[in-house]
């Protein structure tokens, strides 16, 4: 008589458990045993380089405070009526926002990017506007007018990472108080 090791009528959700099991046990063992130079490699020589996982965060925090320092955005309120929307992205991720603006009302797009290189910023409401900004610090302000014809029109800002680039970038919408024109 033979017997069998798993019961017949296991419940596939059962069974599904078990196959995930297998192969995270499967997935373990090779990952110990692949030669990566774990403990009982021998050393290649002093360790002097700073672990890259820390130094990231750190940088982007600090460039990341600079650019929100550059825009005033860190003291920004939401209960201010002239501000529209802000927002802060790595570089490499870039950044995506369609804000519907008021008829007839004009706003100003202020971008500043933190880092090495430089970021595509396209910003599409009535014709596209494309432009390159330097990641150096300096503020890029753009004058944006929501048509009289519809009661909210939608722009699009894109900013997009070019080769290379590394770093923070900020973005910072206000409705422009016509009382101060």
């Amino acid at each position: 008589m033979v017997h069998e090791l798993r019961p017949r009528n296991l419940r596939p959700l059962t069974r599904k458990f078990l196959l995930c099991a297998s192969a995270l046990a499967v997935a373990l063992v090779t990952g110990c045993t692949n030669g990566s130079g774990g403990p009982s490699a021998p050393a290649s020589g002093p360790r002097t380089q700073q672990n890259p996982s820390t130094a990231a965060p750190r940088n982007d925090d600090r460039q990341g405070e600079q650019v929100e320092k550059t825009l005033g955005t860190a003291e920004v309120r939401d209960s201010d009526p002239l501000f529209i929307e802000a927002g802060l992205e790595r570089v490499g991720d870039g950044f995506h926002s369609v804000p519907e603006l008021a008829r007839g009302h004009a706003y100003e797009l202020s971008v500043v990017c933190v880092g090495q290189g430089r970021i595509r910023l396209s910003v599409a409401l009535k014709s596209a506007l494309l432009r390159t900004l330097a990641c150096d610090g300096a503020v890029l302000r753009q004058r944006l007018t929501a048509s009289a014809e519809t009661e909210t029109e939608t722009v699009k800002i894109d900013g997009d990472r070019m080769a290379g680039a590394t770093g923070m970038v900020g973005w910072r919408l206000d409705q422009v108080n016509m009382a101060d024109e």
